[in-house]
């Protein structure tokens, strides 16, 4: 499927199309450094000229020998000469340095702000663009795609300028000197230029089919490399077939870095059988001219030092359609990202919500997942076509009302749609009608700001970063101590791990918190979650796949999370739940009971039988 997906952008380079306004965007982005890009273009035109003149000087050296006998200070004429070629190379040196220090400026600059641009706009895009998304394929976009487009501007404008200018230059000059010969040498560049332009072409599709392979063994890599990954593999996997199939894909690039390298070579083969053939026509005509009065000697030298600087620029120019175009392709990329608006967006003029408990309520609450469409695209998902289906609605009218600092919990079936109800009300997601309230105030209205200092959620995963105790407990509270994070921790049941470890709150945790228990990372989210002091929390699941004492210890810390704030929590054990001030029950998206644990029990309905099946469960299992 990757093919068909990056076939279309193939497509696209070699028609030479750009999507309408491309150019406009990406004059946007350049703006900013149009200083750095004008000076690095007048350094760029200086390079060239030099390239042009220094030839010509070359030639003035030779005639000057050649009539030394007739020119009594042919020696200081000589020696200026020479100091005139010295100059222009230590000119041509501090000039290239010089441009390249613009070029970098403005190309490390673009990377910059493109970077930045794709960065801050993916991360403000709903929790449905993360869950189709395969990351590898967004990461590319801030990486090689990024950089792709910054080629455009520092290397395929900086080849299509110096090579038209040197190109133009030496024609003119070589015109000028002797058109007989000019015309001679240029016969034979249409036999290389014409194959050297279906070279270029050539060459640039293998290495976007390598990349496109080295992009799918990184995926594979990041998936087998994780912790999680490697556990599936090592419980099911076959390492042989693993092998194999990274063995044909690395078997792949090695065959296209072979063919690429032959292309290459050939290409630069011919391009040095083409020169010296022009070099011998040159001599050859030009010494005949030189011989016969027709030319000075050093007429045929500058010619022959001029053809270097046509064939080089004929020959870049010839595949610089391809090579501008595979860059503003890579813009056309990251525009892509950028014009996949959020579904969810924050209200110029939100409100703000009052002090102390807040209710939390759910008026005729209806949901359904978004489209595929509306909030993925075919590439980063790595597919030729997206998903068509037609989500169906999963929550049908809920409603439901939670008192401040009282506590909802939430029950039922997998799949009833309870991690769903409670993910609306941080706003991962957005209601279809309805709403999701928090103190009369719709969530809609509020600030992402205001939200995340609201309200906190624990989910059962535990996710942690790869990184420090610390910093994962900073990352709800920037501004948090060290003794802050230590009575965090002792309030969530982990002051004696916490006492273990040699490097106490610097100790890494390892990618996802693998380097500790399950419970240990239920636990550690809990603490960030009391460093943030969020007046609403929803735990979803917080308990789930924990043994019995790794339960205990972390309703433990739970019970210190929930005082004072308000609550609502899915547990899959019963047990846990029956203290709650309202149990809902959900089944199919909607709520079909409402009740505290002894009167849903006595009402003999859905939770009930929930509640039976589980406990004779446990029973056995005991």
């Amino acid at each position: 499927m990757r093919g068909v997906v990056r076939g279309a952008d193939s497509e696209s380079i070699r028609r030479g199309s750009v999507a309408k306004g491309t150019w406009r965007r990406i004059w946007g982005f350049v703006r900013p450094y149009r200083r750095w890009l004008l000076g690095f273009l007048a350094l760029t035109t200086v390079t060239a000229v030099i390239g042009v003149v220094t030839p010509l000087l070359a030639g003035r050296v030779v005639n000057t020998i050649v009539a030394a006998g007739d020119l009594p200070d042919a020696a200081r004429v000589i020696m200026v000469l020479a100091g005139g070629i010295a100059g222009m190379a230590v000119l041509e040196a501090v000039v290239g340095l010089t441009g390249r220090w613009f070029s970098s400026r403005l190309g490390e600059g673009l990377i910059e702000d493109l970077r930045v641009a794709v960065f801050s706009h993916v991360q403000a895009m709903p929790l449905a663009f993360f869950a189709r998304t395969r990351t590898g394929a967004l990461v590319s976009r801030l990486n090689n795609d990024v950089i792709g487009a910054q080629t455009a501007i520092t290397g395929a404008l900086s080849t299509v300028l110096s090579n038209s200018i040197q190109l133009v230059l030496a024609i003119a000059v070589m015109i000028g000197l002797a058109w007989q010969v000019t015309l001679l040498a240029m016969l034979l560049l249409p036999v290389f230029v014409l194959p050297a332009r279906r070279m270029g072409t050539w060459l640039a599709e293998l290495r976007r089919e390598a990349a496109e392979l080295n992009a799918t063994m990184g995926n594979q890599m990041t998936e087998r490399f994780s912790a999680p990954g490697a556990t599936l593999v090592k419980l099911f996997g076959d390492p042989v077939q693993e092998a194999g199939v990274f063995r044909g894909q690395v078997a792949r690039v090695r065959d296209i870095g072979v063919r690429s390298a032959m292309v290459s070579r050939l290409f630069v083969t011919a391009l040095q059988l083409v020169s010296a053939l022009a070099q011998a026509l040159i001599y050859g005509l030009g010494g005949y001219l030189a011989v016969t009065g027709s030319i000075p000697a050093g007429t045929v030298v500058a010619l022959g030092l001029l053809l270097t600087r046509l064939y080089t620029p004929m020959t870049a120019l010839a595949n610089a359609r391809v090579d501008v175009m595979t860059a503003v392709v890579a813009f056309e990329r990251v525009f892509e990202v950028l014009d996949l608006q959020p579904s969810i967006t924050e209200r110029p003029d939100p409100r703000t919500l009052p002090d102390g408990p807040l209710d939390v309520r759910l008026h005729d609450v209806r949901f359904t997942y978004p489209r595929a469409e509306d909030v993925s695209l075919a590439s980063l998902e790595e597919v030729a076509v997206l998903d068509q289906r037609v989500n169906t609605e999963v929550l049908h009218g809920v409603d439901l009302h939670v008192r401040g600092g009282g506590l909802l919990a939430l029950v039922g079936s997998s799949g009833a749609g309870k991690s769903t109800l409670a993910s609306l009300v941080p706003r991962l997601h957005d209601v279809d009608s309805g709403a999701v309230e928090l103190a009369g105030t719709d969530v809609r209205d509020l600030s992402f700001a205001a939200l995340r200092g609201t309200v906190g959620m624990v989910t059962q995963d535990g996710h942690l970063f790869h990184d420090t105790i610390a910093q994962n407990l900073r990352y709800a509270a920037p501004a948090a101590s060290d003794e802050e994070m230590r009575d965090a921790l002792r309030r969530a049941r982990l002051g004696e791990l916490l006492d273990t470890l040699p490097e106490g709150l610097e100790t890494v945790v390892g990618e996802r918190g693998y380097r500790l228990s399950g419970g240990e990372r239920q636990r550690l989210t809990i603490a960030r979650l009391l460093l943030a002091r969020p007046r609403v929390v929803i735990l979803d699941e917080a308990t789930a796949h924990l043994d019995t004492e790794s339960e205990a210890a972390v309703q433990a810390a739970l019970s210190e999370a929930l005082v004072g704030r308000t609550a609502i929590v899915i547990a899959h054990r019963l047990s846990t739940v029956r203290a709650a001030d309202r149990i809902a029950v959900l089944e199919h998206g909607r709520v079909v009971e409402t009740g505290t644990h002894d009167e849903l029990l006595a009402a003999a309905g859905r939770y009930a039988t929930l509640y039976r099946t589980q406990f004779e469960t446990d029973a056995v299992r005991s």
